[in-house]
């Protein structure tokens, strides 16, 4: 007679991740005369909802346009907060969800007296779950395989920082910051998560009313309280800006201006905790068939993080027609396009370069192409962070461009932790008896104890006591006898 007993648990899955786009435009209807040489659209998230079938998702978009009147250059910035959705047959409203939101196309066009920004917001939503976990601790009445595996529970957490920094920059008026922070590493502690990284600062600046390019490095360091965190392991986790704020106060005599910058950091992430447990992978019974019922669980477990800095050089494609005419200003705002390969990550990276020509400023948008190796990463690895922490370009002959970034790349590792347990088991016909009172099997290479045991319906012990002389696992020229005694 067959009896289970069944072990049953809660823990947290990733379920589903979707993918969406929106376009959200901003209009600049009072400005100055001129033509838009710069632009630069930072956006972050507000909210996101699961319901059935969808999330719902919100935005707030902060525009900076530059524009240039001849020598002079001027400022706007506008924001505009949107909504949208992202559709999915697996979304369900008490799931937990991590959305985040980038800026993938920025474009300007012109419309009688007013400019319009279009940008394509890119959102990326991942969703996770708690569900029930259900498997036979014991199996009275068959022979079992118990194994030892880890049974994983995977938990988000999230929280904010504020960030603060003040610093010199040889300039008259910063015109457009733009910022990328990347965590670069991150700790599961006891009841907090430690995060660190840096914050790469691009400022576009007027210097004696010439643009200049200036980039800075910003170290930051956060803890955030998480009371499912129990023991000490490495966690996986992003960063997006949520405000910032550069303040500027210019000393005159000295030509040089004092930066306040003011930012918010919101922090998204997920770690694994690990059960040890005793596992029935499988049974069989020398009486009856068995119909049994396996459960198979896959966990992504991050296990390290690796950071490259990597210098760049590559000829540039740009939209604008140049020639030694031309007096290169400043490159400036980089941003980073870029997809996994087999052994590290290529992409492009994109800037405004601002020129002059004829007493009057103009800008066209260049583009450098990278490709770089990253030895001693695993291939199946979490996602990569890619931050431009400043790029120069130069003309290498008329009309050619080649430029100079340096990249840092934060790239999160780990491994894929699977387990297979049996969940479920029922009785079935009764075998029919063998009579014959020596059977001889002819095993396959490679099978252990196990698997003889199972095809031939015995007892593992009794096989392993009929047939000392084994050594598993099998070669596949063996032959193993079972004696039957008189019923």
């Amino acid at each position: 007679m067959l009896n289970a007993t069944i072990a049953t648990g809660v823990y947290t899955r990733k379920t589903a991740e979707l993918t969406a786009q929106s376009i959200v435009e901003i209009r600049f209807t009072e400005q100055e005369p001129g033509e838009a040489v710069a632009v630069y659209a930072q956006v972050s998230l507000t909210s996101a909802e699961p319901s059935s079938g969808r999330v719902n998702y919100g935005g707030r978009l902060i525009c900076t346009l530059v524009l240039a009147d001849g020598e002079k250059l001027c400022r706007m910035q506008k924001g505009a907060e949107f909504t949208h959705h992202a559709d999915g047959d697996a979304v369900a409203p008490a799931q937990t969800c991590d959305c985040a939101l980038t800026c993938e196309r920025t474009s300007v066009r012109r419309e009688g007296s007013s400019y319009v920004v279009s940008v394509v917001v890119g959102a990326r939503v991942v969703l996770s779950d708690g569900a029930e976990r259900s498997y036979i601790a014991s199996l009275e009445g068959a022979h079992v395989k118990r194994e030892e595996g880890k049974l994983c529970n995977v938990l988000p957490f999230s929280g904010e920082s504020d960030i603060e920094d003040g610093f010199n920059l040889v300039a008259t008026d910063v015109l457009v910051p733009s910022a990328q922070p990347v965590v670069l590493n991150c700790e599961k502690k006891t009841g907090y998560v430690e995060i660190s990284g840096e914050i790469y600062l691009s400022l576009l600046a007027v210097r004696e009313g010439s643009p200049v390019a200036s980039d800075r490095v910003i170290p930051f360091k956060a803890e955030v309280p998480c009371e499912r965190a129990v023991t000490p392991s490495p966690a996986y986790c992003r960063a997006e800006i949520k405000d910032m704020s550069v303040g500027c106060k210019v000393n005159e005599e000295r030509g040089k201006c004092d930066v306040e910058l003011s930012a918010t950091l919101a922090f998204y992430g997920f770690f694994c905790e690990e059960e040890q447990a005793t596992l029935i992978t499988d049974a069989f019974s020398t009486e009856n068939a068995l119909k049994l019922t396996y459960s198979e669980e896959k966990t992504d477990v991050c296990t390290d993080v690796k950071v490259y800095s990597e210098r760049v050089f590559a000829p540039c494609a740009v939209k604008a027609k140049l020639d030694y005419t031309c007096a290169f200003l400043a490159a400036a705002l980089p941003q980073a396009e870029f997809s996994r390969t087999q052994d590290g990550v290529e992409g492009s990276i994109t800037a405004v370069l601002l020129y002059s020509r004829n007493s009057e400023i103009h800008s066209t948008e260049v583009s450098m192409p990278f490709s770089v190796k990253l030895a001693g990463l695993n291939a199946a690895g979490f996602p990569i962070s890619v931050a431009v922490c400043g790029i120069s370009i130069r003309q290498r002959a008329e009309g050619e461009c080649e430029g100079e970034a340096q990249l840092k790349i934060c790239a999160w590792d780990g491994e894929t932790r699977a387990v297979r347990y049996l969940s479920a088991a029922e009785e079935g016909e009764k075998k029919k008896s063998e009579d014959c009172a020596v059977t001889v099997h002819f095993p396959a290479a490679g099978d252990g104890l196990w698997e003889t045991a199972k095809k031939l319906g015995a007892a593992p012990e009794s096989v392993e006591a009929s047939n000392p002389e084994l050594s598993y696992p099998l070669t596949g020229k063996e032959r193993i006898l079972l004696f039957r005694g008189k019923k």
